[in-house]
């Protein structure tokens, strides 16, 4: 057994002797709640399995120790703990050493009396470890706040809410279509409103502390490039108050209901716009019933990011605001073209709703206007994106057959040459539609990125009969994208055709460890093959070559260049709620 060093045993004497005992333990990460995500990472995985060591002052209540280590790892490290609990403490006290440890595991006890032997620290065995106990009991239970509305308000705020959900202001108002809402009262001048849910997607209210954090986040929205974590941190950084409304799944509101879709949206691309909407058309059943809506209240604010408790003021602003925009809608139509281009504003007298502040009257004036500057800009630059990303075509959502399989892979080029020279398979040659000639012959050894869809034959032969009429396939890109209500990252696969048609054909999420390898990987191989890409349209997909599909599946095979969204004028993609 290894023993500390005579050095060792006199620096640690130097330090001051506690009178309290400690307490020490291991116990694997399973026992102190430590749970992996579906999207846990290797190195995660592995975490996960270790052992956790703390060393606990039981007189003081505090852990002075703390470290994981693998499974597999001696209990040497237990011995190093307790070397950092002496010498460099956590938990904000001196450094000490202990009269006296506890520890409730046999093997251990008589690991450290070797140990620490020359140390003169008794170590002794108890069957229970009070503190340590109580800090695994608190990991594994984390105390979470039943009550996300203050009580006092709850009620209250509940109704208010419920008074603009059957109220709908979405059915006339867009995101860009800013209200100003003049407190002057709880810390808070003036909150400006963004409403979502024109397009039918996320129904909401985004109450902004401040016009500087609209404008930014809106700027950051539209002209941000890093999609990936760029957009996570401006959705963080934003400072606003916030309402769900999150009807059931079979509540439609009446303004959205839009008939029957023309085929059941595909898995992997269920959450892109054009097929959400089409789900939630699907639901004959239409209601504005507010018993059917379930409220989301909380915060975002860039120190705090986001919260899911209201403190007692902010719930008390949101109640005398809703209330002023319930009057405000009653007052004006607000179902007029360019409403919010146009002035118009309201003055109301609301109650207070705390009782007991005897720093504001009983009665709250509130100012309700629209804000014609900021709606027309906000108007122009999202217009102006869209146009962007419209100027070369419509994007289509449903040309790849439902059921298809879909794969990003990488063939050799001795496997493309037979697809070029079989009579069976339609072929596009990348000279057809390549803006520049390669400078150099492709290589025998050249590895080619395939987009490959397979699907059933008269399917396959139908979209390929399709891409052929629209001159083939100009070029493949994946474009970013993201929802501003829930943060999700996402990259859109897009198959550009000749005439400009857009044809969407997987959604790749950013979270999703296995969608973010096979990017990477497409982006490589694209890389190194100068941006010549394939795309294959084969058969089979129910049969024994699903999945792998040979010359006898396959229907046609395009050559085509890879770009970047830019290239073909294309802006991010933005689940912004916008009227089609």
């Amino acid at each position: 057994m290894h023993q500390l060093s005579p050095f060792t045993c006199r620096r640690l004497s130097q330090l001051p002797r506690l009178s309290s005992v400690w307490e020490c333990d291991r116990r694997p990460l399973a026992a102190a709640g430590y749970q992996l995500s579906d999207s846990a990472s290797p190195e995660d995985i592995a975490a996960s399995e270790g052992d956790c060591i703390m060393w606990a002052d039981g007189l003081q209540g505090v852990v002075r120790g703390l470290s994981v280590v693998p499974r597999e790892t001696g209990n040497e490290a237990i011995v190093r703990t307790l070397l950092q609990a002496i010498e460099t403490p956590q938990g904000g006290v001196e450094p000490a050493r202990p009269r006296k440890v506890i520890v409730r595991d046999r093997e251990i006890q008589f690991f450290l009396r070797g140990a620490l032997q020359d140390l003169d620290i008794a170590v002794e065995h108890a069957p229970t470890l009070p503190v340590i106990d109580e800090v695994f009991e608190k990991l594994q239970n984390p105390e979470v706040p039943d009550d996300k509305l203050p009580r006092v308000f709850e009620g209250t705020l509940l109704q208010k809410a419920a008074l603009l959900w059957k109220d709908a202001p979405w059915r006339y108002l867009s995101e860009q279509e800013i209200l100003a809402i003049e407190l002057n009262c709880w810390e808070i001048e003036t909150l400006y409103l963004s409403i979502l849910g024109l397009a039918g997607m996320e129904y909401g209210l985004l109450f902004y502390r401040n016009l500087e954090s609209l404008q930014q986040f809106r700027h950051k929205l539209l002209t941000g490039d890093d999609f990936s974590d760029g957009m996570k941190q401006a959705f963080l950084e934003q400072n606003c108050l916030f309402i769900n409304f999150n009807p059931s799944e079979d509540v439609i509101p009446l303004h959205l209901a839009l008939g029957d879709s023309a085929e059941q949206a595909k898995a992997d691309t269920r959450q892109a716009k054009a097929q959400f909407q089409k789900n939630r058309a699907r639901s004959r059943h239409e209601s504005n019933d507010p018993a059917a809506v379930d409220y989301e209240f909380g915060s975002l604010h860039p120190l705090e990011g986001l919260r899911s408790q209201l403190a007692a003021e902010e719930a008390a602003s949101l109640i005398v605001a809703l209330e002023a925009l319930h009057r405000f809608f009653k007052k004006h139509d607000i179902s007029e073209p360019d409403f919010a281009l146009r002035p118009a504003s309201s003055r109301f007298r609301i109650p207070n709703p705390v009782e007991t502040d005897s720093d504001l009257p009983r009665q709250i004036a509130v100012k309700v206007s629209t804000v014609p500057e900021v709606s027309s800009v906000f108007l122009e630059e999202t217009l102006g994106s869209v146009e962007a990303s419209n100027a070369v075509g419509s994007l289509i959502d449903d040309s790849v057959p439902e059921g298809s399989l879909i794969m990003l892979g990488s063939h050799l080029e001795t496997r493309i040459v037979p697809l070029r020279n079989s009579p069976r398979i339609y072929y596009q040659s990348g000279l057809d539609v390549l803006e520049q000639p390669p400078a150099k012959k492709t290589s025998p050894t050249a590895t080619w990125p395939v987009l490959t869809i397979q699907t059933t034959r008269p399917k396959a032969q139908q979209l390929a009969n399709r891409l052929k009429e629209e001159g083939g396939i100009q070029s493949i890109c994946f474009n970013p994208g993201s929802d501003p209500i829930s943060g999700q990252i996402f990259q859109v696969g897009i198959l550009q055709t000749q005439k400009g048609y857009l044809h969407l054909f997987n959604e790749y999420e950013i979270n999703n460890p296995t969608d973010t390898l096979s990017l990477e990987q497409w982006a490589k191989v694209s890389a190194q093959n100068h941006h010549r890409c394939g795309c294959i349209i084969a058969a089979g997909a129910t049969g024994i070559r699903r999945g792998q599909p040979t010359l006898k599946e396959i229907v046609a095979f395009f050559e085509m260049p890879s770009k970047r969204p830019e290239d073909i004028g294309l802006a991010p993609l933005i689940m912004s709620y916008i009227p089609d």
